[in-house]
């Protein structure tokens, strides 16, 4: 699965501005120029994962939610990535990784 810079900057302008941070101010925490900070919610240029980390941390969501657009406090938040995954597999691999997880789920179950 490639990443899709364009959605991921869009989801960090989101962010940013449900944190009512300008692009100076976001920029100037990270210490990056606004000139950079707005080429990458256009998806003209990519973040390294250190200010990756660093804005995710400033505007509380996730690397993975940035990245793909997957949210682990969502209870649902796989479902897009296992459609994907069987998707691309043999009916014989989808039963194989049912029967695996099935167990896995009765495990937790009978754990819990």
């Amino acid at each position: 699965m490639a990443l899709d810079y364009t959605v991921i900057g869009q989801r960090i302008k989101q962010a940013r501005l449900a944190k009512n941070y300008t692009q100076e101010d976001l920029a100037e925490k990270i210490d990056i120029s606004v000139a950079f900070l707005s080429r990458v919610e256009r998806g003209n240029s990519h973040i390294n994962l250190k200010r990756l980390n660093q804005l995710c941390g400033l505007l509380d969501v996730s690397e993975g939610y940035v990245l793909n657009g997957a949210s682990s406090s969502s209870k649902n938040y796989l479902d897009q990535e296992f459609a994907e995954l069987l998707k691309n597999c043999t009916p014989e691999k989808q039963k194989l990784i049912y029967n695996v997880a099935k167990v896995i789920a009765e495990t937790e179950t009978e754990t819990e």
